[in-house]
C-alpha cells in the first residue's frame, strides 16, 4: 500500500489507492482494510494526509489525501533492497523449477 501512495503521487486517496491495487494486483481491497493500514501507515509516519476541496457529490466533505514521507520512502528503499538481496541468494535449481 505504501508503494501505492507513492505510485499515486499527488492523487492518493481511498478511492484511488483501492483501484490501483485492485487493478494492478488482481486483488480486492476492502475500504475498512485500506483505511485501517492507512492510519497505522501515518502514525508511523509513512505517509501523510491533508484534506482536499470539500464537494457537493461528496455531501460538503472533502478527500483525504495521502502521500508517501521520506521515512516511507526510505522504507521503500529497504524493502526493495532486502527483497533483490534475497533474490540473489536463491539456488539456480529454484530458479529453474516450473
Amino acid at each position: 500500500m505504501l508503494l501505492t501512495v507513492g505510485i499515486l503521487h499527488g492523487n492518493a486517496y481511498a478511492i484511488t489507492i483501492k483501484d490501483k491495487i485492485e487493478n494492478n494486483l488482481n486483488r480486492g481491497v476492502s475500504v475498512g482494510a485500506l483505511q485501517t493500514t492507512l492510519r497505522r501507515l501515518e502514525k508511523k509516519g509513512y505517509v501523510k494526509s491533508k484534506h482536499g476541496d470539500s464537494s457537493t457529490s461528496r455531501g460538503g466533505r472533502p478527500k483525504l489525501y495521502f502521500t508517501i514521507t521520506a521515512y516511507g520512502k526510505k522504507a521503500v528503499d529497504y524493502t526493495r533492497r532486502t527483497r533483490n538481496e534475497l533474490w540473489t541468494l536463491l539456488p539456480e535449481t529454484v530458479l529453474k523449477l516450473g
